[in-house]
């Protein structure tokens, strides 16, 4: 499996098209496009903000994909994406203005078409339906344009994880209240990904996020940029880079057991991975692991009796709380009101899935423990 791994210390336009160019050819892409094909770019708009804050993909790797497609005759490309809050034209608008979007115009269209399909999944699967967004249902082929982060409730947001956008707007915090708990929800995004099924991947790494991501964190200068076809190997790879245990982080151990992550198979191409990388900051929602200094037998209900001992929840920081309602309306549990301009939580049904941290554009929410 080809890993191509370039470095690229800061977003230039002309650098950074010269590098997709060489890694699309040292992957063949070209081999699998029709002239008529409709080609879809999902990139990561979490919500809207600013390319230099690191939450989203930067609109320089969107629009050199977007390029180099034009260059090669595909005429129907689409950047398509579901983010946080309503999947309305409105609210695409703003984040598409303000995460810099209209950059790729020349290459691509903007998706402004909001319905949905009910997609059947393979036997087995504990999802037996996925309602996507049009866009990745009548596609031909996907390149995931994930950005490189740190999350609160994962612990790592790259290629699986970025296929969450492809789940039409506030459908998303059903999904958070239908699987709570992390190993069911990390299975819900790693079948999911196995239905959207993306032909090539693409890691914003350049200016990556560490800490309270995936929009709370500090921006992290990695200043690389990671293609491959195969997400899950380089999920893992990506992960490691960041000073990431990737068998910690449950959506990759699962993709591990299920045999899509390859590590003996990872062929790296182009540049050398930096000496000496700091690790990543990890979120204030990481709990400490003392379940290797227990007997085996017992590290099973040592280890649920901590979760519940240090489960995090969500605390508000009044000051910083303009009342705006984005985490009401993120809140998959209802818990959350606006009372006087000020959110106000209930601890009671809270599900620590930390949506109301994500969508806080004023970062005022931070976390606490139980104890």
């Amino acid at each position: 499996m080809k890993q191509i791994i370039f470095h690229i210390p800061k977003y230039e336009e002309n650098q950074i098209y010269e590098k997709i160019c060489q890694a699309f050819e040292l992957l063949q892409v070209e081999k699998d496009l029709k002239p008529d094909m409709k080609v879809l770019l999902k990139p990561n708009l979490i919500m809207a903000r600013k390319p230099e804050s690191a939450a989203t993909t930067h609109p320089l790797i969107v629009s050199s994909v977007a390029r180099w497609l034009s260059q090669h005759g595909i005429t129907q490309v689409l950047i398509a994406e579901s983010p946080g809050g309503p999947y309305t034209a409105e609210h695409l608008k703003t984040v598409y203005q303000v995460c810099g979007m209209h950059a790729a115009e020349p290459y691509a269209k903007l998706n402004m078409e909001f319905g949905f399909e009910s997609v059947p999944t393979p036997e087995g699967f504990v999802n037996h339906t996925f309602n996507l967004i049009k866009p990745v249902i009548e596609a031909d082929y996907i390149i995931n344009l994930p950005k490189l982060k740190t999350h609160a409730m994962t612990g790592y947001s790259g290629g699986i994880k970025n296929l969450f956008g492809t789940i039409p707007g506030l459908q998303k915090p059903q999904l958070h209240y239908r699987f709570p708990d992390i190993e069911a929800f990390s299975n819900m995004l790693l079948e999911l990904s196995l239905v959207v099924k993306p032909q090539l991947t693409v890691i914003d790494g350049i200016c990556a996020m560490e800490g309270n991501g995936p929009t709370g964190g500090t921006p992290y200068s990695l200043g690389l940029l990671l293609a491959s076809r195969d997400m899950y190997t380089q999920d893992s790879f990506a992960a490691s880079i960041m000073g990431l245990d990737p068998m910690s982080i449950v959506m990759l151990r699962q993709a591990k057991e299920h045999g899509l992550i390859h590590p003996e198979e990872l062929e790296p191409i182009g540049d050398p991975i930096p000496q000496g990388l700091v690790p990543f900051q990890r979120p204030d929602t990481s709990n400490l692991d003392f379940s290797s200094k227990v007997p085996g037998f017992l590290q099973k209900p040592f280890t649920a009796m901590m979760k519940r001992v240090l489960k995090s929840y969500p605390k508000l920081e009044p000051e910083k709380c303009i009342g705006c309602g984005k985490c009401a309306e993120s809140c998959p549990a209802n818990i959350i009101e606006i009372r006087d301009k000020k959110a106000r939580f209930r601890k009671k049904g809270c599900i620590s899935c930390f949506c109301c941290q994500e969508m806080c554009p004023m970062k005022a929410i931070a976390v606490k423990k139980a104890i």
